[in-house]
């Protein structure tokens, strides 16, 4: 475990990195030992760091949900980090993809939130109750760490690689089959990749509650309104300027980011 020196340094090492663009070597080589309560804790840092100076919780993801990913890891669970209002993107605004260090987006199943959810005990039945609507999402994802070299607790220490989202209309979950929904990545027109809601821990009402349990050791509560991404049913993939992602969801719609 890290000195409080060393995890702020390591949190200050992660915000330079980000403003300036320029990814840092592993944490785990710079600061042997560093656990993932190490890593969660400097993910806070730089989160109370953005609050304070006026931003906004706007939901949270969940990183690591398919098992494939977790055995990449060699971890039993997903990890999280936070959403915040800032990150948030629009359909008909192009992102600057110079703004990022090595951009992806990956394609998600949104959840938002129309009343708070319950903590410990939360379950898929409390999930279900309180959301409001089932969004097609973009995630894009961004790594501080260099190329992309992350293990566990680099990856939660970076926010769960986080970096912006984007969410369409969506719908009511009622009646709505959320392990059978598939979705397609397209781009310039033509598939770039293709999944299904159930890679996302067979359900991905599975991994909002694991979510709403999970930060609530925290003292975190999932709230109305809140924006939550539960994993990615696809790959990650990288972007580049010049080009439109347009994920299209069976029962759910589309949703389009495009980068210059």
């Amino acid at each position: 475990m890290l000195t409080e020196e060393r995890r702020r340094e390591a949190a200050d090492r992660l915000w330079a990195a980000e403003l300036e663009r320029r990814p840092i070597d592993p944490l785990i080589e710079t600061y042997p030992g560093i656990d993932v309560v190490d890593a969660y804790e400097i993910q806070l840092l730089n989160i109370r760091r953005r609050l304070a100076a006026g931003g906004a919780v706007k939901g949270h993801k969940v990183g690591l949900s398919s098992k494939a990913m977790q055995q990449m890891m060699g971890v039993d669970e997903p990890d999280y980090g936070h959403l915040l209002a800032d990150m948030e993107l629009r359909e008909d605004e192009p992102v600057l993809a110079s703004e990022y260090c090595r951009p992806r987006v990956e394609v998600e199943v949104g959840f938002v939130l129309g009343a708070d959810l319950p903590g410990e005990d939360c379950t898929e039945a409390d999930v279900l109750a309180a959301t409001e609507r089932v969004v097609p999402s973009l995630e894009l994802i961004d790594s501080r760490i260099a190329d992309w070299r992350i293990k566990l607790a680099d990856t939660i220490a970076d926010n769960a690689s986080s970096a912006g989202f984007v969410i369409g209309e969506g719908r009511s979950p009622a009646g709505l089959d959320l392990k059978a929904i598939d979705a397609t990545l397209y781009r310039a027109g033509e598939t770039v990749v293709s999944g299904r809601s159930d890679a996302v821990l067979g359900d991905p009402v599975i991994a909002v509650a694991w979510l709403a349990r999970k930060v609530a050791s925290f003292g975190v509560r999932l709230q109305a309104g809140h924006v939550v991404l539960p994993g990615s049913c696809t790959r990650a993939i990288d972007v580049a300027a010049g080009e439109t992602y347009t994920a299209d969801f069976t029962g759910l719609g589309s949703v389009s980011l495009t980068f210059k």
